[in-house]
């Protein structure tokens, strides 16, 4: 009997692409239980997706190299601008309810885009709708086994070949899963922050997994802050989707002022980047930073952002009377294993997709709602590649090893790490800083062993640290200015080994 493709990761991409590899025999490890643990369901903004009639691939690929800062993969952004709107229309057809005008497109416009072309649901509720899609028709499919709140622990093989998985059961027994490929559709790194819109349990495990194996790590110090995440001490913190400012609410400070026209041409619709930057400044230095919908949104608020609309009100905020109180917080990681469009890491058998993956196609800053676009597209050009009949043979011989050393870190270590990334490689950086939490991150290895979560913190800083520039979501105080040349980062577990300096000890302000 033929071994099953495994795919480890149950959002948007792990999903969609279960569904396309039909009638290959699918093993699903969901991670948390179905529909519980990926970040995808609680995406706002919707699906970027030439759709319009005034819009164009071509268009929608310029934008996405525009946002990038220089370093996005044309060849990807083409992909993703040609395929999205097709995933689109499939996935509509298969009951996600986007919505519409009669046969149009009802599209909002986000930053950085020149068109309106994010196809939404109920203003803000576009990932919860695409995931109560997929997850229904996973479960009607004949070809997918389900492994409802399993998740990978471990990869099989070396850099010969990936041969599958060990994955641990909700009550914490573990199996052997041999595989013909394995897709890793893990998620990003944002639970590595303290303040993070993100599940906390997305530690860029999936980067740390295929390193174990050989597979290189591409870009990790690019972590994209969106600018507003509602700002009243909720863990993760309730996202205030772009597609407010898209409909005209403004950033403003404690007085009134309209702070964003003063720092981009294209004021609240400049790159998250800048955004992002500008907003933490505001509050930096007091003068604090507030998402205004009153006159753009107003009365209509619980009708057509009915998320934020009740985030907010858990808070004890009416946004229809009252400016939202705003701060910028990790939301997606650029980097991750590196792949090609087709998703093929540097081992054979094993292939990464979505937030886990690094094409190049977000570049430096990622293009707003470009990410669940990404899943839609990488699940389905994964999918291709493997029913093609293209692919070569893998070794049949299972190879254990891989991170077979995989422990949790505890949790009081996993609070320490989480705060100090948040105060020094959040949405500003310095020298100092990064050498004080790569101090940090040694004295913890040392302590609780090579944990994923620290091995993931480990390949942000190592990059952080050796990119002394600044270019889109990574930004250096030290070194505020881009480089002439634009290169990509490009790291393996040996790396992290040669920079490590145990006899530098971390200290906190208190200490």
């Amino acid at each position: 009997m033929p071994r099953p493709v495994l795919i480890c990761g149950a959002g948007i991409a792990g999903l969609w692409a279960a569904l396309k590899l039909a009638p290959s025999r699918v093993v699903l490890l969901t991670g948390a239980p179905l529909g519980e643990g990926a970040a995808s369901g609680w995406a706002q903004g919707g699906v970027a997706a030439a759709l319009a009639a005034d819009d164009t691939p071509d268009l929608h690929t310029a934008d996405t190299i525009s946002a990038g800062a220089g370093l996005v993969n044309t060849e990807a952004a083409r992909a993703l601008a040609e395929g999205a709107a097709a995933e689109v229309a499939e996935l509509a057809a298969l009951g996600a309810p986007f919505e519409r005008e009669g046969m149009t497109w009802s599209l909002s416009r986000e930053a950085a885009h020149s068109r309106h072309r994010v196809a939404r649901v109920k203003g803000d509720g576009a990932g919860a709708a695409i995931m109560a899609t997929l997850i229904a028709a996973v479960r009607q499919a004949d070809h997918i086994e389900i492994r409802n709140g399993w998740k990978a622990v471990s990869l099989l093989g070396d850099t010969r070949a990936c041969t599958g998985a060990v994955a641990q059961s909700p009550d914490g027994r573990t199996e052997t899963i041999e595989a013909d490929a394995t897709i890793l559709a893990m998620g990003g790194a944002g639970g590595l922050f303290a303040l993070t819109t993100t599940p906390s349990g997305a530690q860029g495990q999936a980067m740390v997994m295929a390193a174990r194996l050989g597979a290189t790590v591409q870009d990790p110090e690019f972590v994209q802050f969106h600018p507003t995440a509602l700002n009243a001490g909720l863990d993760p913190a309730p996202l205030c989707t772009e597609a407010l400012r898209g409909e005209g609410a403004t950033l403003i400070d404690r007085s009134g002022h309209r702070f964003m026209k003063a720092v981009h041409a294209d004021a609240e619709l400049a790159p998250r980047d800048v955004v992002a930057r500008a907003v933490h400044r505001q509050n930096a230095t007091g003068k604090g930073a507030f998402l205004d919908c009153r006159t753009a949104i107003g009365d209509a608020f619980p009708e057509e952002f009915p998320a934020v609309f009740a985030a907010c009100q858990k808070a004890g905020i009416d946004p229809r009377i009252e400016p939202i109180p705003v701060a910028p917080t990790a939301h997606y990681h650029m980097g991750g294993v590196k792949a090609d469009i087709d998703g093929r890491t540097d081992v054979p058998g094993l292939y990464a997709i979505g937030e886990c993956a690094s094409t190049g196609l977000h570049g430096a800053n990622r293009l707003a709602s470009n990410s669940l676009a990404e899943g839609l597209v990488s699940a389905a050009q994964v999918a291709m590649a493997l029913t093609s009949g293209t692919e070569p043979a893998k070794p049949r011989e299972t190879v254990p090893g891989g991170s077979a050393t995989w422990t949790p870190l505890p949790p009081h270590a996993l609070a320490r790490l989480r705060q100090a990334m948040s105060q020094h490689c959040g949405v500003e950086r310095s020298e100092t800083g990064l050498a004080a939490l790569k101090a940090l991150i040694t004295d913890l290895r040392a302590e609780h062993g090579d944990a994923d979560a620290l091995l993931a913190a480990d390949f942000i800083v190592t990059g952080a640290l050796n990119r002394c520039e600044s270019r889109g979501g990574h930004f250096r105080t030290d070194c505020p200015q881009a480089a002439a040349e634009a290169a990509h980062t490009q790291l393996t577990l040996a790396d992290l080994a040669s920079t490590q300096s145990p006899q530098r000890r971390y200290q906190t302000p208190a200490e």
